[in-house]
């Protein structure tokens, strides 16, 4: 029986974790989700990201590897919720666009990265959750997240836009794009089977790239 490791991906609050938990529920797949080691460095971070952005990534580089490690090597199917590729494409980046990561630091976690997630199999499938800035905030807002509060738009426009460009340009594995502002797979069970069924089409090499 075939074995497949998919990534759900996409910006804050667009619904990953939902679509994870109901897809491993559908479908028998072990579900995965973000790793819960507190990182040392985030009370640092906070008080100076110029300073320990660097040390505060790297930790979590680390711990979504060792994720993405076991991953690879466990005998069943597996949904996981954020991959690896995210952290730095998306969060370390956006950190070194606004200036809180050096040029220097910024090269030196990127070659890091790039170097182990050569050498990592990646992800029979990547499926890209996408929405727009008014639909993730109103998602935000219904989960009610204390810490989620202050997240404005404007920070979510730029995570979405390194969205775009990452997941339009990623290579190492199939992408399929899911434009979720106008689907509720929570409430309807024929946009969960939709979703599930394009999966399968991307998994078995139909062109099948938006939904």
């Amino acid at each position: 029986m075939q074995r497949y490791f998919i990534t759900i991906a996409g910006n804050i609050g667009v619904g990953k974790s939902t679509l994870t938990q109901l897809l491993a529920d559908r479908t028998g797949f072990e579900p995965v989700f973000e790793p819960h080691a507190d990182n040392p460095y985030l009370a640092d971070f906070y008080s100076d990201m110029g300073r320990w952005s660097f040390h505060s990534q790297v930790f979590f580089l680390t711990r979504r590897l060792r994720q993405h490690h076991e991953l690879i090597n466990r005998p069943n199917s597996s949904l996981q919720d954020r991959s690896v590729y995210e952290d730095a494409e998306i969060f370390a980046r956006n950190l070194y666009k606004q200036g809180s990561m050096g040029e220097r630091d910024w090269q030196s976690y990127h070659d890091l990265y790039q170097t182990l997630t050569t050498i990592l199999p990646p992800p029979h499938l990547v499926v890209y959750l996408r929405a727009s800035v008014d639909t993730l905030q109103s998602r935000i807002g219904q989960r009610g997240r204390a810490y989620e509060r202050g997240i404005s738009a404007e920070y979510l426009q730029q995570l979405n836009e390194l969205y775009d460009e990452w997941a339009f340009n990623f290579s190492l594995s199939p992408v399929l794009v899911i434009e979720t502002d106008s689907l509720n797979y929570v409430r309807y069970d024929d946009h969960l089977d939709l979703i599930w069924e394009r999966i399968q089409q991307r998994l078995h090499g139909l062109d099948i790239l938006t939904l």
